[in-house]
């Protein structure tokens, strides 16, 4: 690999932007994308790649390429350390996601209740400013509250978090909407918000809306329409 390719790579890697570097088989060209451009053919392939973490060899024009993805590590940010976070977390690190509960209630988020999920016991707007959510994280917030919702709702809009969910009724959230729409969010913003979140899979407990949500999630970031 060149100086300069790897050096890009490892720029991106640093500053957590997915990427993939793709090598031309015949010559051992390489050009890293979206950065470089590469031949029509291989852009959906590039993104597929990307989203999918799977390296994979395609043709295109007559030439093989090696398109390998370097990404940086799925996130679900949760806001509320309560009992749906309980039975959604297990399920998240499952599939393939670093969990962590954010709750500034100490008695609520504590190892013994979330055992190997990493907790953060400070208040949502100051976790999700350290945390800083990028195009692979999910954010949900299921405290029904709005000093801790609220605070996370506005940092998750203001990233690129690629899904935004948030627990509650619809006429909850349609004063959520109103509290948003008066912090400065435009419509087209608060639209990315899933709410009630999760599929309408007439869930009742909490593990049931925890596969609700974990199965709209995954949904989302593989492009499919529920």
């Amino acid at each position: 690999m060149k100086t300069e390719t790897l050096s890009r790579l490892r720029a991106a890697i640093a500053a957590k932007r997915p990427v993939v570097l793709a090598t031309r088989l015949a010559d051992g060209e390489q050009r890293l994308w979206p950065e470089d451009a590469l031949p029509a053919p291989l852009h959906a392939a590039a993104e597929e790649a990307a989203i999918s973490d799977k390296a994979r060899t395609v043709e295109a024009d007559g030439e093989a390429w090696f398109l390998h993805p370097h990404c940086p590590p799925l996130r679900l940010l949760v806001v509320g350390a309560v009992h749906i976070a309980q039975a959604l977390a297990p399920m998240a690190q499952a599939a393939g996601f670093a969990v962590t509960v954010i709750d500034p209630r100490r008695a609520f988020a504590t190892a013994d209740r979330f055992p190997g999920v990493a907790l953060r016991d400070d208040w949502p707007d100051e976790a999700m400013a350290d945390l800083k959510p990028d195009s692979r994280t999910a954010v949900v917030t299921l405290t029904h509250d709005p000093k801790l919702d609220d605070p996370a709702l506005d940092a998750a809009l203001r990233s690129e978090a690629f899904y935004i969910g948030a627990l509650g009724s619809t006429r909850t959230h349609a004063k959520r909407v109103a509290r948003l729409k008066e912090a400065g969010h435009p419509d087209d913003a608060i639209a990315r918000i899933h709410a009630p979140v999760g599929l309408d899979i007439g869930a009742v407990t909490a593990p049931e809306i925890a596969v609700s949500i974990l199965a709209e999630l995954v949904a989302v970031r593989r492009g499919a329409t529920p």
